[in-house]
Formats: structure tokens, sequence, C-alpha cells
């Protein structure tokens, strides 16, 4: 048991990485942009180092010439690669090891919001969870195109944290990505970074999160439920009321 917990009274959970395996999907859709581009011999591998940069918030030039191509090829792929991992990762996405009985017992104790950085509306988004038997445990969803500014803008917490009636500072946000952390960090919650995602603990302890943990199955461990969380806020309602 942790000697020293974390007291919160609501997690503002990513996605990608955090929650879900996007590691295929990242392959699938690298593979499906080579062919629509006619490239052949494109280690699919590039998808991930692609959306490792993208969840740095950094350009993947660099990427790109280590595949071998050039800038103007490299922003066609992009594109080809982007195209595809939004059709894929709704319907192939998989649940990390234990994340359902995870969550059941942190949505006993805690409010919970999804925030993800993909640049798609909600109702994907619920699909998916829906597939993966998740939708119960979240009470509010916030997409790229819910805010002017995704991570690491702050916005998109800040913004869950209202709609779930909890002061900002007694959130957690938990990622497993640099932007996660330094959106975290900007919104005024706490920080919980994961190693569950394609960021090392070296990477992600270089944000000075609180905590950095293995996975979320660690979560339980080092939370605290705040006091007087029985009440719900009367503007806190269930996915299928407020999207």
């Amino acid at each position: 048991m942790a000697k020293h917990r974390m007291r919160v009274k609501a997690l503002l959970i990513d996605l990608d990485g955090t929650i879900v395996d996007i590691t295929e999907p990242c392959l699938e859709a690298a593979k499906e942009a080579a062919s629509t581009l006619r490239l052949r011999n494109i280690d699919t591998k590039i998808g991930l180092e692609i959306a490792k940069k993208l969840q740095s918030n950094l350009s993947s030039d660099e990427v790109f010439a280590k595949f071998g191509l050039d800038k103007s090829m490299g922003k066609e792929f992009l594109k080809a690669f982007l195209n595809a991992w939004y059709t894929i990762a709704p319907m192939k996405t998989t649940t990390l090891p234990k994340v359902h009985t995870t969550l059941q017992k942190l949505s006993e104790h805690f409010r919970l919001a999804l925030i993800t950085r993909r640049n798609m509306p909600k109702q994907p988004i619920i699909k998916e969870l829906e597939r993966l038997g998740l939708t119960q445990y979240f009470k509010f969803i916030v997409t790229s195109q819910d805010v002017e500014e995704p991570k690491p803008s702050p916005q998109a917490f800040l913004k869950a944290a209202n709609q779930l009636g909890v002061s900002i500072q007694d959130c957690a946000v938990v990622g497993d990505s640099i932007v996660d952390i330094q959106a975290g960090k900007s919104a005024g919650a706490k920080t919980i970074g994961v190693l569950s995602g394609l960021f090392t603990r070296e990477e992600l302890s270089k944000q000075k999160p609180d905590l950095v943990v293995k996975n979320i199955n660690s979560l339980p461990y080092f939370l605290q439920q705040t006091k007087n969380l029985t009440h719900r806020c009367d503007n806190v309602q269930r996915l299928g009321a407020n999207l």
C-alpha cells in the first residue's frame, strides 16, 4: 500500500495508450498509407514513431528522414496515415490488460472523464467505448473537436472538470504521453504518467508529473478519495444524457 496517497475527486483519463492499445492500429494505418501512396518497403513501425511525435506535439520530419522520405512525401504520408488511423482506430483498438476491472474500481470512488487528442467527433469515440464495454465508466468525453486548442493546451481538461462539477485542483490527469502531462500541469491539475504507451519513464519524468506508474491498474494503490463524494453535482450526467 502506498504510504502517501494522492487526494482527488476526479480523474481525467487519456484514451490511446492509457486504456487502449494502439500498436496494431498504428501499424495497420502505416501499411495502408504506404499502399495508398504506392510506397514499397516502408517499415510499418513508422506508424508508431509518427504517433509518438504527435503525442509530443513535435514535427515528424525527423521520422520521415529516418525512413527515407523527403519532406514533400512525408507530408503526403502523414495525411494518408491520419486518414487511415481515424478509420481504423475506432474499430481495431483493444483494451489494455485489466482495464475493465480497474475502471470499475475507480468509478466507484471518483468521477471519471475521458479526454482524447483525436481530432474527431464524440460519436465514434462513444461507439468505440461501447464496443470495448467501457462506456458506463465515464461521465463525460472531450475530443479535440470540442475545444479551440487540443493538448498540450489545458482547454480540454478545464472543460471536463467544469462539466464534472469539480475544481481542476481536485482532479488528476492520467495519461501516457508528454502532451498529457504538459496539458495537465498547465491546467493546474495533478498529473500521473503511465508507462503503457509509447514513452519511457525517463521521457515522462522530464515533464515533472506528480507520479509515474506502470499502468492505470496501479492507480487504486496511489489515490485517496476526498470527502463528501457521495453527493453528485446536478450538472453531472451519464454519457447518454449529455453527449
